[in-house]
Formats: structure tokens, sequence, C-alpha cells
């Protein structure tokens, strides 16, 4: 779809969005204490001494697995030097450039862009070292270019009167970083018949289109081809989605997914003239827009699963735009009032200008915007990622069917996520930081990722396995005023053989309560269901109270036990604080016999505190 409008287009121009800080006029249209606010955070980074980038730090994660501390230090450099653009832009008194300078030339004089975490090509082993004739273009090494390229663009005047050999040191960089390899090498994030992409196309994608587009003196003949192989791959991101625009990386990707590609839209729109605007009456494009709204639970908690986090920073400004483009306007109030209550409205800690830009120019007009009436949010089942949302004016409920074939996958095909009053009762609890095993064979061993660490049945000591042969069958969805349910059935997550039948109901009474009912056939004994929660559980015969937010409160008199987990992980510990807990609930002892297949049910019921 956008290939085809993109091959219609004779001429593809440079990408200048917005306004240079020469335009004193654009410039001025930015609420004045939204200028102020960037020449302050500018201020913080004067004199600013770029960090060393050592060579044993980037080896650590070839060495232990670690790659925190190589990418603070590379981040640091990035966020110093778009802060400093940014206030020259709002300032224009020249007193940023020479700590920009400084960074440009320290950023250029990289070994590598890319990332340790990164820093292979397809198909091959990691490389301890980054290899300056090898490009390897990651998310990071195009961020870069796109960093550097709109530097370029926003400051061509004022650099080009220091010296003309700054900014021909970023043509010359970005040249042989990102343009030649674009166009010539291969990536498997480029896309192309039969090769699964995510998020990372998008991202990429949008970003080695600022890079070429913003800051070089690419040929006309260079700039379509860009195009094109951009337009290609976005088409190929589309068509990993299903028509109802779930993301199966979940909410906390959605930024670097739809976002990006909403991103990379409006570079190719800008570029030629307008003459993409058309794709955003696309549905599935619709829905794309749409998916962060429909998992937003409260605050900033969203539904989350696989790897991604239950808190998100807030919403904004690409959100909105997203929202306009597409003429869904609950979406832009949602972004509306979450970017009035950010107290990170200038976002500290992106490095991205183009991001930056958007923000700016776009404050006024975000600040001001309100709609008729509230934000709508429906119940619906994303169908291409089996996924179930359903609330009311209390509850708020998840369930993950789909398969364990996901991209970022944990295996929680059927999990549960409840939360009461905008507050988690039962919790996914997410992904760690990522080190060298996360995404290694060795993945499934980190028991987060595990499917006895989801609100699902464990049986014995067996449990899901990851692959797109591993996945629920949903029989059945219901969505009513009164209530919803969703029926599954879900042995074809677990080994062969490890139990015969797995089917769960979970049935929302709205206003009243939530059943979760597991029935199994054919199981062995020691099955029991997990159910994990931030609020310590406290049993009391029938029910488990979980915090003042609610109990579970079983039909029969099951065995249950607690244990506690210390989250010593940062990442689980931000979230999460310093412990969650897992409640086992075990099946009965006595399980009743027909025809000789043993069978068994736990049945509870989500609902208020006595």
């Amino acid at each position: 779809m956008i290939e085809e409008l993109v091959n219609e287009i004779d001429e593809v121009s440079c990408f200048r969005p917005y306004g240079p800080a020469a335009d004193r006029r654009a410039w001025e249209t930015v609420p004045k204490a939204y200028r102020r606010a960037l020449i302050e955070a500018g201020e913080g980074y004067l004199g600013f001494v770029y960090p060393l980038l050592p060579a044993v730090k980037y080896m650590n994660f070839c060495r232990s697995g670690n790659q925190t501390e190589f990418d603070a230090l590379y981040f640091s450099r990035r966020r110093a030097l778009a802060d400093l653009v940014m206030a020259e832009c709002a300032e224009y008194e020249g007193r940023f450039l020479d700590d920009i300078i400084n960074g440009i030339m320290a950023v250029c004089e990289e070994s590598g862009w890319q990332v340790p975490a990164h820093n292979r090509k397809t198909g091959q082993s990691f490389e301890c070292l980054p290899d300056p004739d090898r490009s390897v273009m990651d998310l990071f090494a195009c961020e870069t270019g796109a960093l550097l390229a709109m530097t370029s663009y926003l400051l061509e005047k004022e650099l080009d009167a220091v010296s003309t050999l700054i900014r021909r040191r970023i043509d010359m960089e970005i040249q042989r970083r990102i343009t030649i390899p674009y166009l010539h090498d291969s990536f498997e994030w480029t896309g192309g018949n039969g090769i699964r992409v995510n998020n990372w196309t998008p991202w990429c994608t949008q970003n080695t289109l600022i890079a070429i587009l913003a800051g070089t003196k690419a040929e006309a003949e260079v700039r379509k081809k860009a195009a094109v192989k951009a337009a290609m791959g976005l088409d190929c991101f589309l068509d990993s989605y299903g028509e109802d625009g779930g993301c199966d990386e979940g909410p906390a990707y959605y930024r670097t997914a739809g976002l990006c590609f909403f991103g990379a839209a409006e570079v190719l729109n800008q570029v030629t003239n307008g003459y993409l605007e058309s794709i955003y009456e696309n549905t599935k494009i619709k829905n794309i827009a749409a998916f962060i709204l429909d998992v937003h639970i409260a605050d900033c908690y969203y539904a989350n699963f696989a790897d991604c986090a239950p808190r998100l920073n807030r919403s904004g400004v690409r959100e909105y735009l997203f929202g306009k483009h597409t003429k869904n306007l609950d979406m832009m109030q949602y972004a509306a009032e979450d970017h009035r209550r950010d107290p990170d409205f200038l976002m500290k800690r992106e490095t991205n200008l183009f991001y930056k830009l958007q923000a700016a120019f776009t404050e006024a007009e975000i600040a001001a915007f309100e709609s008729a009436g509230p934000v709508r949010i429906r119940d619906i089942y994303y169908e291409s990622i089996g996924l179930f949302l359903a609330r009311d004016k209390e509850y708020f409920l998840a369930v993950k069917a789909g398969g364990n074939d996901d991209s970022h996958n944990h295996n929680d095909t059927g999990s549960i996520t409840v939360y009461r009053n905008g507050q988690p009762l039962l919790i996914d609890v997410g992904p760690a930081v990522y080190f060298g095993q996360t995404f290694s064979d060795r993945r499934y061993e980190l028991w987060y990722l595990q499917s006895a660490y989801h609100n699902v049945m464990t049986f014995g000591s067996v449990m899901q396995m990851a692959g797109p042969e591993y996945a629920a069958k949903t029989e059945r969805t219901e969505f009513t005023k009164e209530r919803a349910v969703i029926e599954m059935e879900l042995s074809g997550c677990y080994p062969c053989g490890s139990v015969g039948s797995y089917r769960r109901r979970v049935e929302f009474d709205k206003n009243k309560g939530i059943t979760v009912t597991d029935t199994c056939k054919a199981v062995p004994r020691d099955a029991y269901s997990s159910f994990m929660t931030r609020e310590k559980p406290v049993i009391k015969g029938h029910f488990i109270e979980i915090g003042g937010l609610g109990r579970l409160e079983m039909k029969e008199l099951y065995k249950i036990e607690t244990e506690t987990i210390e989250l010593k992980d940062p990442k689980l510990y931000t979230n999460w604080g310093p412990c969650i807990y897992r409640t086992k609930i075990f099946m009965p002892d006595d399980f009743t016999c027909n025809e000789k297949i043993v069978q068994g049910s736990i049945c509870c019921r989500i609902g208020e505190v006595l």
C-alpha cells in the first residue's frame, strides 16, 4: 500500500520539519514558558564533559552479559546533545554552540553507533567490539544518525559560521554508517518475503529516513531509493499485524512500534507533499493507533504481557497526533489529559530530536485541546493476538489468550490480570532489566518468563512451553452490557501428554465480580493455579484477602500455599516494590473419576473484601 503510493511520486524532497533555529518566526510560536524550560534544561549541560566510552565496558556484554554500564554512558552523550540543541533553538544567542560542537564530534568519533547487545549482523555471532568497517544498523545507530541529521538541519547556518567541516563530518558519518548500508546491505528489520518483523522495522525505518533526508545532501535518486525501501518495510510491518491492530509486543512497545510507524509515515508524507495522507483512512492503521487507549487501565498502568512492564511513561504529543490523523477524538483527549499530568513534559531522557520538536511545536495545541465529553474506552477482544479486555466502574480485566510465540514472548497464555479502582489486584510481573541471558537459548530459565509465575495452572513440575505450536484455542468470547466472558482450551500450551484437557472460563459480571473456573481432565497430582499479587495475601478459610483491594473466594476449601518473592532487579523493584507474592491453589486430592479419566476443577471468584 505505502510502497505503491511512494512509487507514484516523481520526486522525494528533503525532510524539513517545523523550522530551523534561524527561523525565529517559527520558534516564537512555541509557548514562551516552554522555550524557557528548554533553555533551563540546556543550561544544565553548559560545560558538559562528554564521558569516555571505554572499550572494556563495551566488551562486558560478551564477557558477562552486562550492558547497562556502557549504555548509561552512551545515552548520556546523546541526551546532552539533544537538550543543548533544543536550548540553542529556543534562545538563539550562541551560548550552547560550543558544547553542541563537542557533542557532535564526540559522537562522530565513536567506533560504532550500535549498542553492545546488538553488535552483530543477521545470522552472525556477537562481536565484543564495534568494527568501524562493518556498520551495524541497530535501533540506536539509526537514532544516532537521526539525532545528528536533525542537529545539522536545525543549526545549519550557525554551525557553518563556525566551520563548514562540522556539518561535512556529519554528512560523511551518516553516509558511511547509514545511507550506504541501508541501500546496499540486508538487515532483518528491513523486511522482505517471509521475514517476520517487529518494532525494529518502524523504529529503525523512521530514524533512517530522518538521517538520510534531513541532514545530508542526499541526491534526488538516493532520496527516492530510501523512501521506496522504507515504504516496503512499513508495508511488511503492516502485514505482520491483524486487521484489529493488536500489538503482540504489548503496550510498552507501542511507542516504538505503532507510534514509530506513524513517525515514519509522517516523514514520508512530508517529503511527498502530503501524498500519503490517505493511509490514515485505512481501518488497520486506525486500529493500530487506538490500541494504546484500549489497553490503558488508569494513571500509568497498562494491561501488560510478554516483555512489557505494567507502568509506562505518560502519553503525550505523539499519541495525540496519531489520534488526530486517524480522527480519533477519544485518543486525542486521552493523550491530552495524560500530557497535562506529566511532570516530564520536556522528555528529559529522550534522545530523539524529532520527538522533542514535535512536542515543542504541538504544545500550545495539545494544552488547549478539550473534547465534548469523557474518554470512551471499549471492551474488546483482539483476536489477532488473543487479548481480551473488559471493565466496569471498579474492575479492569485482561485475559491473555493467543499463544506463546509473541515477539518478546513470556509463557503467559491463559493468564489473567485484574485491577480494582486503578490498582493492581492480580498482576503480570513483566520483564526485568535486559542482559545477555534474556535473549539467549536460556531465556526461559528466568523465573518471571515462566508460566508458573503467571496467573495460570502448573501441572506438578510441568509448565507451558514457548513456540508457535503452544497456543490456546479460544472457544468463545461474549460482550454484553452486563457481562464479558471468555472460554479457552489451554492444554495445547503444555508439552504433549502432560494434561488431557485444561479449560479456563473467565466470567466478568459487571459491577459484581469476576469468576475464574479451571477444569482439567487427565491431570497429574500436585496441579495448582498460581495467583501473583503485589499486596500480601491473607488466607481466611474459603477466602484469600488481597490487601484492601479484594478477595479470592474459593468454591471449595482447597490446599493453599503462599510465598514471598524478593525483587532485587531494578526494573521489577521500580514497578512493584521490594517484593511480590505468589499464591498456589491446589486441585483437590479427591479427584472425581469418570470412565477412568481423572478430572478436577478450581473455581474462585474475585470480588469485595469482607
